[in-house]
């Protein structure tokens, strides 16, 4: 059955609804009042036959374009809240993930409904009416929308087939705690990130932590940018749908193509890393297939690609979800084990190392531009807050504590390897230690449970692409699979860590982190914006832009030297 429901249009009815004309009309009201937004300052007068001024886009269109599926799946992406999805063939059912909930229901929930939540006894006659009194009580208590999922490719499903929907089957959008927030903020920020900052330092030398300390400012600032654009309208809750207010349909696709291009390419490092530290572990390893051999960073390349490709089918991603959220406890081990390898073990921390490195600071500029890779993800964090005034101190407390832990992993890191140093600290670790093997491991282990997660919204927003017809289960299974293989054959194409990580950051996160939010800030807010603001997102932006030029040229003349 082909539908398409906007965040305004799929509401919950019930009987009580004829009870309370006032509030239907009120919420009619607040559906067609949109266009008054931002237009009062055209000058135009509406009544006029001959004027016509461009209406904003309403609350429900940032809803209906593609990729209508962005908000649920970066949710489970940053553990905004436990999900409880079944992608694979049951579409609809999504639409009734708890971390598809932003709103409530104020309308008729969808018709298709997944078997997997049929009840194995059908409720009797007194039991169906006390469900139904529980549905219209939760109905009315509820004060937030529904969000739309993607198009469902299901057909009807016969009156006698149709399950039961009974109340606690949906929940209500779980907002997050101060405590909460600042987890999964620290989640997505210290990733695979933290393990080149010892790398950078010896690329750009210790003043290019100054470039660290910098990056790490002008990130909070236009974080807190990207929720003055989500205050400014009604209906903002993605960092597209920003896109959306400031450049229209095309800033929205642009700047989605950004983001999944972003995470596209941290799978990408993640195979990369676990080629690299798993042949540290197993260094003769191999296969041999005929006249083929396989050495140990293709093979394991490979190994992991079967390992992982299955996760990628599953129905339900809450167990990855609560797996990847360890990332947080993964990033700080890490830094522990390096801590104690020098302070303990004896490696002992007596390099001193170069004070400026001037020809690998292009280098350094995306390996430090590529820690602070979370800005996708933020505006799902506000969204989700329970207490929304929360989200500067939020966003100061998440990007301090990491810029901690980057700089103490860098500082100590070079200290203890100096030029020595590789693209990842945990190649440098000495072999025969247990602590070592700990940091390996767990470095190995992490990727593998955030993989599915990294993969998933570009899987879902280009599913999204397919017709109707054509969303069948075989159909998503192969085009996953279809993904997960092209980011192995690009891993083997360009097995460089710290090269494609410094290219991510040059190119990907300049734009992601510091020029789209204060493009969007000054062309959503525009007579607003004070002069000292229009001061300070210029110089981001000229900032953000001459480190994407010079990093992004270096990385790409150092891939092209490897090879030659």
């Amino acid at each position: 059955m082909r539908s398409s429901v906007s965040e305004r249009s799929l509401i919950i009815e019930s009987d009580d609804d004829d009870d309370h004309p006032q509030s239907a009309a009120a919420a009619r009201r607040r559906r067609t009042g949109s266009d008054s937004d931002s237009g009062s300052g055209s000058g135009s007068d509406s009544s006029s036959p001959c004027a016509t001024p461009r209406a904003p886009p309403a609350a429900a269109s940032y809803t209906q374009q593609w990729p209508q599926s962005y908000r649920q799946s970066i949710d489970i992406l940053s553990s905004v809240q436990s999900p409880n999805l079944s992608f694979l063939g049951t579409p609809t059912l999504s639409r009734l993930s708890n971390s598809f909930i932003t709103n409530s229901f104020r309308g008729k929930t969808p018709e298709i409904i997944s078997n997997l939540v049929k009840p194995l006894l059908r409720p009797t006659t007194s039991d169906d009416h006390h469900q139904q009194q529980q549905q219209h009580q939760e109905a009315h208590k509820s004060s937030q929308y529904l969000l739309p999922s993607r198009k469902p490719s299901l057909q009807q499903i016969p009156e006698d087939q149709k399950p039961l929907l009974v109340a606690h089957e949906v929940s209500t959008y779980q907002k997050c705690s101060y405590a909460q927030a600042v987890v999964n903020g620290i989640n997505v920020l210290c990733g695979v990130g933290i393990l080149s900052t010892p790398y950078a330092v010896k690329q750009g030398g210790w003043l290019g932590l100054v470039i660290l300390c910098l990056f790490g400012i002008l990130a909070w600032y236009t974080g807190v940018l990207l929720r003055r654009c989500l205050d400014s309208k009604e209906g903002l809750e993605t960092y597209p749908d920003i896109g959306h207010a400031a450049f229209g349909t095309t800033g929205r696709i642009a700047i989605s193509i950004i983001l999944y291009v972003e995470l596209y390419a941290c799978c990408i490092e993640y195979l990369i890393l676990e080629s690299d530290n798993l042949s540290k572990l197993f260094p003769n390893a191999h296969l041999t297939i005929g006249s083929l051999t396989l050495n140990s960073h293709v093979f394991f390349a490979i190994l992991t690609t079967i390992i992982v490709m299955p996760t990628t089918w599953l129905r339900d991603l809450s167990c990855l979800s609560y797996l990847s959220a360890g990332g947080v406890i993964a990033s700080i081990l890490g830094v522990i084990c390096l801590f104690w390898v020098g302070a303990v073990d004896n490696v002992g921390f007596e390099n001193e190392g170069t004070a400026l490195n001037l020809p690998g600071i292009p280098i350094a500029i995306g390996l430090y531009g590529y820690c602070y890779s979370g800005h996708g993800v933020f505006p799902n964090i506000y969204s989700s807050l329970k207490n929304r005034n929360q989200f500067p101190s939020i966003l100061f407390t998440c990007i301090g504590l990491s810029s901690i832990l980057y700089a103490g992993a860098a500082v100590m890191g070079y200290k203890m390897f100096g030029e020595a140093t590789q693209s990842q600290f945990t190649l440098n670790l000495p072999e025969n230690l247990v602590v070592s093997k700990v940091a390996v491991w767990t470095t190995v282990a992490n990727p593998i449970t955030k993989y599915a997660l990294t993969i998933i919204p570009l899987a879902m927003s280009l599913e999204e692409l397919l017709p109707p017809n054509q969303q069948k289960y075989s159909n998503i299974m192969m085009l996953r699979s279809a993904l997960v293989v092209s980011t192995l054959l690009i891993a083997l194409s360009v097995p460089f860590f710290g090269l494609v990580m410094a290219l991510v950051g040059s190119l990907l996160t300049m734009l992601v982190t510091y020029i789209l939010p204060c493009a969007c800030f000054l062309a959503i807010l525009k007579r607003k914006v004070t002069w000292h603001q229009v001061a300070a997102c210029s110089f981001i932006m000229v900032v953000g832009i001459c480190c994407a030029c010079v990093g992004t040229y270096s990385s790409l003349s150092k891939i092209i030297q490897n090879y030659t």
